[in-house]
């Protein structure tokens, strides 16, 4: 499972940076290629620091990556840490499927037939 090789803290990071909706939108800007972080600024009705507050959650939870080249910071985002995150969704899902399911057949168990 990949919840259990990532560990909780790692999935803490993961789910906490995608909890926010402009977290979630630098990721989505940052799928078509690098982006500066003063690029990533413009788009935003919030301050350059706050934008920067953004890119680091995502950084430390490894979404994204950042590369200094002369004075610009650029940001790209990490497929793969992506796919992880998707991986571990499902796997949740596939959890919580489970259980209702098996919630049903207990019900289902109970109330005996119609």
């Amino acid at each position: 499972m990949v919840v259990e090789e990532l560990g909780d803290e790692v999935v803490d990071r993961l789910f906490h940076a995608l909890a926010d909706a402009t977290r979630r939108d630098i990721l989505r800007k940052c799928l078509g290629g690098e982006l500066s972080v003063s690029r990533l600024a413009e788009g935003y009705p919030m301050s350059f620091a706050a934008v920067q507050k953004h890119v680091a959650v995502l950084e430390r939870a490894g979404l994204v990556s950042k590369q200094r080249r002369g004075r610009e910071q650029l940001v790209s985002t990490d497929l793969a840490a992506l796919r992880r995150a998707r991986q571990a969704l499902d796997e949740y899902e596939a959890i919580w499927r489970g259980r209702v399911d098996r919630m049903a057949h207990l019900l289902d168990d109970e109330l005996g037939p119609g």
